[in-house]
């Protein structure tokens, strides 16, 4: 990093960094598994920050060593309050193994990429160690580790089912979700001197007690009791029913509390917090970010994960596509919560004065790109709702998805004078953009929305998400029909053609996907060919905890239906449907034929492979890429 800067604008890391400031003690130490990045984009600079605006003296131990005598975990000593934990920016397990179970070469979060960094499960490794040393300190946990583990849950890397994080990490709270607004409410009862352990009402949090004990909570709030950790071990249907209650109360304005029994214990999770305000989400992107890692990582190497997303600008939190294996309803809730205009362009300043900034901003989006403002036109049927997604199977008549607030937005930044060209390299639903509303002032929006990403705000590619060409894939993928895509596919060339530009799709495929079969793998490269894509970097399914699409794999059930569904799960099935993606490398072509005869279906084969050509290998170097 070069430049001339005061230590003091990064939260302090170290005893000498606290001594700088002329601190004797934190009073929050929070400790994490990535690298400290101070930028709205990764969770430990925004809990810090936000402590920080709370008055309070906050300290970060990033990637500590858990592995020699703990000195990470004891330099910075006891804080006056409480310690924190996060495993970081993802799933500690994500982070390190591939969908095949192979231990990753590196690891994004790092300084120069390096893997080994963080331990596996991390929150629980973290969490006990902590607990060891300071057995009498309040311990909370929170990110997305914590928080997509917080009731039974199935974890793809030991193939078992595991109980809530609460028990095995032997935290006091567990804060799920966005959940800056129950951390303030927490910060200012403990500084009253409230005893963690009192502190059991505090909505978007979930705690551990002894079953039938007494605790506080809120009269306001329903019950509702899950199976119990040993009912989901014994039999895959109730797990897997087990789900659809977890998955509904997490979709509802309005939900209840969940309790659920393990051994003479019982987890209580308290129904989340309303979306937060516009003026609530400014305040956490106001704070006074630095937008760069801490200097102690100078020399060290880039962080990957950081050079992806320093000149990007997030819009708006949560989703309501409701994908089955999507984790983002499950953390950030599928209602929006939007920025307003006037703090987007205070970020957009921000940007524009950094050093390494060149004229671009690498994104404008969110966890879906065009989702920015949109909500039910009536909030009081989105109250009594309880469907896992706003777009399907058809888009709600009391959405509204007009994007033209995106697009005023949109204007302004690239207005600003410092802005060459702001891209949009979030993934855009094109479901929302080409169904029709009937309402025509929307349906005109929605239209130029296309039309103006195209033309301003594509760097060369656009990335959309079809997953599947198979409509009954794309039923329980919760995706729309490909005819969609297909409709995209035409309008991007069309508009390309009329603007004068030479621009790229990006389709994304998931192979392995819950009710995917060869056949449906082998419709897949045959729709994809006719279509000219040539697929080189695709996904294979990880099941991840606390999606429908995981439950599904692990029970065997669709948690809505009871009915059984097929899934590739050992690596022979998930590498033959893999390979379709490659039809057209010369390597898998024997593979895929004889899977293909051995179902029976010699015409997909006919459809897949033209023998009376010569071009049905094409040269590699032809050939587009698609990255997840």
């Amino acid at each position: 990093m070069n430049r001339t800067y005061d230590i003091n604008e990064w939260l302090p890391t170290s005893r000498k960094e606290m001594e700088k400031r002329g601190w004797d003690s934190a009073d929050v130490i929070l400790f994490s598994g990535d690298a400290y990045v101070d930028h709205p984009s990764f969770g430990m600079a925004v809990i810090g920050r936000l402590l920080e605006a709370e008055g309070l003296r906050v300290a970060i131990v990033p990637q500590p060593n858990w592995q020699d005598d703990l000195r990470d975990f004891k330099k910075l000593g006891r804080p006056n309050l409480f310690f924190a934990i996060t495993g970081g920016n993802m799933d500690s397990m994500v982070n390190h193994y591939t969908a095949g179970r192979r231990r990753r070469s590196d690891d994004a979060y790092t300084p120069g990429g390096k893997a080994g960094a963080r331990p596996d499960y991390a929150t629980i490794v973290y969490s006990q160690i902590i607990k060891k040393l300071y057995p009498d300190m309040p311990l909370v946990i929170g990110g997305i580790e914590a928080s997509l583990r917080r009731v039974t849950h199935y974890d793809y890397w030991s193939d078992k089912l595991m109980p809530s994080i609460l028990v095995d990490s032997g935290a006091d709270l567990l804060f799920y979700g966005m959940a800056e607004k129950s951390l303030g409410e927490f910060v200012k009862l403990i500084q009253r001197g409230v005893q963690v352990n009192k502190l059991t009402n505090l909505p978007q949090t979930a705690f551990l007690t002894d079953k039938g004990a007494p605790f506080a909570t809120q009269k306001k709030w329903d019950v509702l009791e899950l199976a119990s950790h040993e009912d989901c071990l014994a039999d895959k249907k109730t797990y897997s029913r087990n789900f659809m209650h977890i998955e509904e109360e997490s979709n509802k304005m309005e939900a209840k509390m969940l309790v659920q029994h393990i051994g003479d214990r019982q987890v209580v999770i308290n129904p989340p917090w309303p979306p937060l305000s516009e003026k609530e989400v400014d305040r956490v992107y106001d704070l006074p970010y630095t937008r760069l890692p801490h200097p102690r990582y100078n020399g060290k190497g880039a962080i990957p994960a950081y050079d992806m997303i320093r000149h990007s600008i997030n819009i708006h939190r949560g989703c309501f596509g409701g994908c089955t294996f999507c984790t983002i309803s499950a953390h950030q809730g599928k209602f929006i919560s939007s920025r307003s205009e006037e703090s987007v362009m205070k970020e957009v300043e921000k940007v524009t004065q950094m050093p390494d900034y060149k004229g671009y901003i690498s994104d404008l989006g969110g966890p879906s790109a065009n989702m920015y403002k949109m909500k039910g036109i009536h909030e009081e049927i989105c109250k009594k709702c309880k469907r896992p997604s706003c777009i399907f199977p058809t888009i709600c008549k009391n959405l509204d998805t007009n994007h033209q607030p995106m697009m005023d937005l949109y204007k302004k930044v690239r207005s600003h004078p410092n802005v060459k060209k702001a891209f949009v390299g979030s993934g855009i639903r094109y479901d929302m953009i080409l169904e029709k509303t009937g309402r025509e002032e929307t349906d005109k929006a929605n239209r130029q929305y296309l039309r103006e990403v195209i033309k301003h705000h594509v760097s060369g590619r656009l990335k959309v998400a079809p997953e599947h060409t198979s409509d009954e894939v794309l039923k329980f993928m919760r995706k729309p029909p490909f005819s969609l895509f297909e409709e995209l596919n035409k309008e991007f060339a069309k508009i390309n053609n009329e603007e004068h530009l030479n621009q790229q799709l990006i389709p994304y495929f998931i192979s392995s996907h819950p009710g995917s079969k060869s056949e449906d793998m082998a419709d897949l490269a045959i729709k994809t060919k006719q279509m000219n894509f040539r697929l080189e970097q695709v996904q294979d399914f990880t099941p991840t905890p606390m999606t429908l699409a995981t439950e599904i794999y692990y029970s065997g059930y669709h948690p809505y239906t009871m009915e059984k569904v097929y899934t590739a799960r050992n690596p022979v099935e998930k590498q033959s449907q893999r390979q379709f993606f490659f039809w057209y490398k010369r390597e898998f072509r024997r593979s895929i034929l004889n899977e293909l005869k051995s179902i029976g279906r010699n015409d997909l084969v006919n459809k897949l492979f033209d023998f009376t050509s010569q071009k049905e290998v094409p040269d590699k170097r032809n050939a587009s890429s698609n990255k997840k």
